[in-house]
């Protein structure tokens, strides 16, 4: 399982909906439009299946991995869910 830091600006009201519903069902933690997850290469192969319909040419997604080494900075209790269920 890797850590990766998922940002994203969608233009359209109903289009950012339906992704903030997806990234959120993987969310380990995060603010907003800038959320955690952790996900193994079969997890991350099938969010991204999932995403890339919900998106038009003008909506920009940054998924970036992060590091095992990275500087991470603060304290947050993992979030516990079971998938399909949306914490907001």
């Amino acid at each position: 399982m890797k850590s990766y830091l998922v940002a994203y600006d969608i233009l359209s009201d109903k289009r950012a909906f339906k992704v903030r519903k997806l990234v959120y069902g993987y969310a380990l933690s995060g603010q907003k439009s800038a959320l955690e997850l952790l996900l193994s290469r079969q997890d991350l192969k099938e969010f991204l299946k999932q995403l890339k319909p919900l998106l038009s040419d003008e909506d920009r997604v940054n998924i970036i991995e992060v590091h095992e080494d990275a500087m991470l900075f603060g304290k947050v209790d993992v979030l516990s869910y079971d998938r399909g269920v949306i914490i907001i």
